[in-house]
């Protein structure tokens, strides 16, 4: 279908309408964002080693790591002391005070409150003991 000028002569206009493509444009997104938000995995998902015992880990060798472990019902050992949610603070930043700025090795048994983790790596980031890993079996 051809336009015709509004001069009232007989030449073609020789624009392109570009509202059609613009429409299936947005349509593509439009579905390319809604597959992107259903492909990506859910949110962090903690696998932690599996710990048959609920006691501490006894260490074999003697080494400068603080040793911060958490049993399967939540219950936090630092350096084999235990502690509680509510003195992990001060008693990380006790550690930190008599052993320095060493590696925090964090030992989880798989069923343990994802809140205690959490917990532990607050209080030894505002302690400034940065330097974190988990230890796997």
């Amino acid at each position: 279908m051809s336009m015709l000028s509004s001069a009232g002569d007989d030449e073609v206009m020789a624009e392109i309408n570009i509202t059609p493509f613009t429409d299936v444009l947005l349509v593509l997104l439009i579905i390319f964002m809604i597959l992107a938000a259903l492909v990506t995995p859910p949110g962090f998902q903690k696998n932690l080693p599996d710990k048959s015992d609920n006691s501490p880990i006894q260490q074999l060798k003697k080494n400068d790591n603080i040793q911060v472990l958490i049993s399967e019902k939540g219950v936090i050992y630092i350096d084999n002391k235990k502690t509680d949610r509510a003195h992990i603070y001060a008693d990380m930043a006790d550690v930190k005070r008599r052993r320095g700025n060493k590696h925090v090795s964090l030992t989880a048994d798989v069923k343990a409150p994802y809140q205690a983790v959490i917990t532990v790596l607050d209080a030894a980031r505002l302690t400034g003991l940065d330097d974190v890993g988990f230890v796997t079996s």
